[in-house]
């Protein structure tokens, strides 16, 4: 099967690759060039789905906003919050 560009994967079908590649890479059975490859579109997809989470959560901050009802607070997960079991 044909890869497709970065730009036209949806978030779950890059989260999906991403797995795939490291999987892959953690077996450690490719040779240097292809381990590199897919190191490279590994983090190629990681930015990418970075960026289209920070843009779902602009665009929650801006309908949460013009609703104006309610009030959205930034997610922070310490270390603290983890070792205890709880969420912020």
């Amino acid at each position: 099967m044909a890869k497709k560009k970065l730009e036209n994967l949806t978030f779950e079908e890059s989260l999906s690759e991403l797995d795939t590649i490291v999987q892959s890479l953690e077996q450690g059975e490719l040779d240097l060039e292809e381990s590199m490859a897919l190191f490279e579109r590994g983090l190629t997809l990681s930015q990418l789905s970075q960026n289209k989470l920070q843009t779902a959560e602009q665009k929650v901050k801006i309908l949460v906003e013009k609703n104006g009802k309610q009030h959205l607070d930034d997610f922070n997960l310490s270390e603290d919050n983890l070792s205890s079991g709880e969420l912020s």
